[in-house]
């Protein structure tokens, strides 16, 4: 399938000298990088096999130096491969197109010697599958609502997504090999999934003596998944100090398996909190670390419908995260918290100043509670809140009061027309 990140990386190799695609492991990276390079009529040179890294190694200068642009898969294995293109950079100038790379881990995480384009590198991540491009459908929700919100609402009246279709949506999450598993396959693959992740990037990108202890952080992370972060408590929940706990977290983040959602607009109140929320960074993945599944989660026991609470929270926080990665320009993403409870689950700000903001309900109706952080929010903001929107499992859009709004869900990834 296209991949809507596919026609970003090639309006950008038309203005940047070197773009690096990074992302989680088994994410695509190297899908789209091999459908450029098949669209631009150039090899692919893949550092994740054995015999061409150890080619590479020796003839750096000469690989650099082949095609243009340079094609290079998992560039982490070889991190001064960097250094060789800058080199070419540096003889040729910084013109467009001279390389696309892709790594599984963030690029400042990388030893110093990887930090060589610092400047001449623009860095694009590459998030699961999208819900619009496993359907086939183009999203354009972020841009319906910065321009015209009742749009939105007033195109598509109803909605005949059942709450059944959300709970496998967010249990198969946007990973493509997971998506060709079911059942017990894919629930396999998730756990080789951690374990490689764990085992094998965490050390190869840093020397993590307690590997255990990261796991179990990484599986209490996922417990606590659109939630407040507490590392402190994380770190006495695994019994680790709060040193290691970080320099866990900050591990996790470099592998793009959790995401921290930072709180947004603490200079509007004094009394608004700081504290960052953590999510998993796919809703699948997070699903399996809990050890739930549909059968579990279509239950209307309390314990069911808070887990199922958190996950669709991350699992929205997650769709507007990839709409928001293709966007022509770039918008800030939190969340806004109050010392007395009023919140909003997910503001978006774009940036001219205009703020959307979303709070995500795992049920079918929107009470009047639900408004009260977007309310607030309005207030504080006057004329630079566009909407606020509630999100939920239930079929009907509406207009709830000036630029309040009620939306199901899947008009995330329902197109609208303008």
């Amino acid at each position: 399938m296209e991949r809507r990140v596919s026609e970003l990386l090639l309006e950008l190799a038309a203005v940047e000298p070197v773009i690096a695609l990074h992302g989680p492991r088994s994410v695509g990276k190297s899908t789209v990088l091999r459908g450029f390079a098949a669209r631009v009529g150039s090899p692919v040179v893949d550092l994740d096999d054995v015999e061409v890294r150890e080619a590479v190694v020796g003839n750096l200068a000469a690989v650099v130096a082949d095609a243009t642009p340079l094609c290079v898969d998992e560039y982490q294995r070889v991190p001064d491969i960097l250094d060789a293109i800058k080199a070419r950079l540096n003889r040729e100038g910084s013109l467009p197109g001279t390389a696309v790379i892709t790594g599984s881990t963030r690029q400042d995480a990388l030893p110093a010697t990887a930090q060589a384009l610092t400047g001449r590198l623009h860095s694009l991540t590459i998030w699961p599958l999208s819900q619009g491009e496993l359907d086939g459908s183009r999203e354009n929700l972020l841009e319906v609502l910065r321009m015209a919100p009742a749009a939105a609402v007033q195109q598509i009246p109803t909605s005949t997504t059942m709450r059944t279709e959300y709970v496998e949506r967010v249990c198969a999450g946007g990973l493509p090999l997971a998506l060709r598993r079911t059942g017990v396959a894919r629930a396999r693959w998730f756990d080789d999934f951690v374990r490689a992740s764990v085992e094998r990037d965490a050390l190869e990108l840093s020397r993590v003596r307690e590997r255990q202890s990261m796991a179990d952080l990484f599986a209490h992370l996922a417990a606590q998944t659109g939630q407040l972060l507490n590392v402190t408590k994380a770190a006495e929940a695994v019994g680790v100090s709060r040193p290691t706990a970080e320099a866990h977290l900050r591990l996790l983040e470099d592998l793009f398996l959790v995401v921290r959602l930072p709180a947004w607009g603490t200079t509007l109140r004094s009394r608004v909190n700081a504290r960052p929320k953590v999510h998993v960074v796919d809703s699948g993945l997070a699903a399996r670390l809990l050890r739930l599944n549909p059968d579990k989660l279509e239950g209307l026991d309390p314990a069911a419908l808070t887990d199922f609470g958190h996950l669709l929270e991350t699992f929205v926080v997650g769709e507007v995260r990839k709409q928001a990665s293709w966007l022509n320009e770039s918008v800030s993403l939190g969340h806004w918290r109050t010392s007395d409870g009023a919140e909003v689950d997910l503001v978006i700000e774009y940036d001219d100043g205009t703020v959307i903001g979303l709070e995500v309900k795992a049920s079918e109706r929107a009470s009047a509670s639900d408004f009260r952080g977007l309310d607030q929010l309005r207030q504080a903001l006057g004329s630079r809140f566009a909407a606020g929107i509630v999100l939920t499992t239930g079929h009907r859009s509406f207009t709830y009061a000036d630029r309040l709004h009620v939306m199901p869900i899947d008009r995330l990834w329902t197109p609208v027309m303008l």
